[in-house]
């Protein structure tokens, strides 16, 4: 075997365990910025589930960690003063009282939730927040709200809801986190162009 051939076989070897490498920790890419949460002011339950992070928001409540929800992403178009949203109905269910849950009725983007919520955040009087989200979308979330809240004294801290559908290594081996994850990365791109 010629000396070429020997460095272009293991050039080769060394890029496919590179782009393996990087493909299966795609999971761990998107998801490493959630922590544990600690002691705030509001617990922000940000939009766009099916009720994980309404529950996860509920529980971090009646741990103690916060005295007061907001929940993003209603919309406008819907949202009726006097008649509860679902995610509402389900705070309340879950043992929440109503005059702990504030609303964000305007936002439609994560850029537009961390504006928002930072303008609530100094109507209020809050100082700082936890941010309740999914696993992948947790790259995303940070990048975002660092940018908005940059000169500002108000922090964040994000939590990560645990769905039964993710797990950062198998991502790809399940159809809702392999979506979820290759969304995130597109979605991550476009932000990078666009506000950061």
């Amino acid at each position: 075997m010629t000396a070429f051939l020997k460095k272009t076989l293991a050039l080769l070897a060394t890029s496919a365990f590179l782009t393996a490498m990087i493909f299966l920790g795609l999971g761990y890419i998107v998801s490493w910025p959630a922590a544990s949460p600690e002691k705030a002011d509001v617990i922000i339950v940000l939009g766009g589930d099916d009720g994980l992070r309404v529950s996860k928001g509920a529980e971090l409540y009646h741990a103690g960690f916060a005295d007061a929800l907001l929940l993003t992403g209603l919309d406008s178009r819907y949202y009726r003063p006097g008649k509860l949203n679902w995610r509402e109905r389900k705070l309340i269910s879950l043992g929440i009282p109503g005059e702990a849950i504030h609303v964000d009725i305007v936002s439609t983007s994560t850029w537009e939730e961390a504006a928002n919520t930072l303008s609530a955040m100094n109507k209020n009087g809050w100082q700082r927040a936890l941010v309740i989200s999914d696993p992948p979308h947790m790259l995303r979330l940070q990048h975002t709200w660092t940018k908005v809240f940059t000169g500002s004294s108000k922090r964040f801290v994000l939590i990560a809801t645990k769905p039964e559908w993710w797990h950062p290594l198998l991502w790809w081996n399940n159809e809702t986190g392999s979506r979820f994850v290759l969304s995130e990365i597109k979605k991550n791109l476009y932000y990078a162009v666009m506000y950061y």
